[in-house]
């Protein structure tokens, strides 16, 4: 498999394009990411090495991953002289005697298939994980960015619909999802100590649903899900009546939005990332993709597999305005138009079997 096959060309061009204005404040640094073989950790891997080619001192990238959920497309060699590979748990401490200047905490086990397998080890690599990471910061002095995530809001009132960074949650500390949601506010509050006294300048990144090439098969989230049907040609499943509702948010306004976090985000600050717009249900997500893909596209209303996750949030939509205040993000990519390029990609890349 070559990186042709996990991201489009043109996704990474335009990612390169829209961060021009700020990609030389990584000229000569050195980079630590934590989750370097997942979904966005590959993408950040393109990126840097793209990046190479274009600044003045080469970044050097130092990629840790311990390949629990990474798949076969997380298995691939990285071949750059400058991106040097660690398979490594970041559960356990780890040491470098190279400078560090920004450390991307980014490991983390998103998928409720997955963290439902590993209940333990989510919560380790967000709450053991991340307090090793800033101990790093700590002695590096580097800047630490956490990946946290939408999920602790929990399931907002909907007073609180689109959700502003302030929200602080409406979320239950025991149930199936409550390994990932809670180790995720936990590794929130230990970037806040480590913020407030070790002056460690950190930010919190809060994802609302990212999608887009790369994703894999197995992913068990709604649109890998989607995906897997058209392509077996079979009825898309609908869990439940359908009825909840997500903004999407295509892979390069993600990534767009990730290095702004980066190199723009005020210390102490936590940023949602994503697209303010359209709250649509899993229904309309359906209806959506069979105008816009395949009219011949059928799909069908069923019960919860056993093993999904109960108190699946009703609503989720993020309220994007501190990070277009703070330095300028917005959503580019509309969602029929990601939704084409992800299903062109999924179209060659997924196999017909789920």
């Amino acid at each position: 498999m070559n990186k042709e096959e996990f991201f489009l060309k043109s996704d990474i061009e335009e990612i390169l394009d829209r961060i021009k204005d700020i990609s030389d404040d990584f000229s000569g640094k050195t980079i630590i990411l934590t989750g370097a073989r997942g979904f966005l950790g590959r993408y950040f891997v393109e990126i840097f090495k793209q990046l190479n080619t274009k600044v003045e001192k080469p970044v050097k990238v130092i990629a840790l991953d311990n390949f629990i959920t990474s798949g076969t497309y997380g298995k691939q060699p990285i071949e750059d002289t400058n991106v040097k590979f660690v398979q490594h748990d970041v559960i356990r401490p780890f040491t470098t005697n190279e400078d560090v200047h920004f450390i991307i905490h980014a490991a983390g086990i998103a998928s409720p298939q997955y963290y439902q397998k590993f209940p333990l080890e989510t919560l380790e690599v967000a709450i053991i994980g991340t307090k090793n990471m800033l101990e790093l910061a700590k002695q590096k002095k580097a800047k630490f960015i956490f990946f946290s995530s939408s999920e602790i809001y929990g399931d907002p009132d909907p007073k609180h619909i689109p959700t502003k960074e302030d929200y602080r949650g409406n979320v239950s500390s025991v149930g199936p999802r409550a390994c990932y949601d809670e180790s995720k506010r936990v590794g929130e509050t230990l970037c806040y100590i480590f913020g407030q006294y070790f002056g460690i300048k950190t930010n919190i990144v809060r994802p609302f649903n990212f999608y887009g090439p790369g994703m894999q098969q197995n992913d068990f989230r709604v649109l890998p899900n989607f995906a897997s049907e058209v392509k077996a040609g079979k009825s898309l499943k609908i869990y439940g009546q359908g009825n909840q509702t997500r903004t999407y948010c295509y892979i390069t306004d993600a990534l767009t939005g990730l290095f702004k976090v980066i190199l723009r985000g005020i210390p102490g600050e936590a940023y949602n990332i994503g697209n303010a717009f359209p709250e649509i249900s899993v229904m309309q997500l359906a209806q959506m993709i069979k105008h816009n893909i395949d009219q011949n596209i059928t799909y069908e209303i069923i019960g919860y597999p056993d093993n999904y996750p109960t108190n699946d949030p009703s609503r989720r939509c993020p309220d994007i305005s501190k990070a277009k205040m703070h330095f300028g993000y917005d959503s580019q990519v509309k969602l029929e138009d990601g939704l084409k390029r992800f299903f062109s990609w999924t179209n060659v890349n997924y196999s017909g079997e789920q």
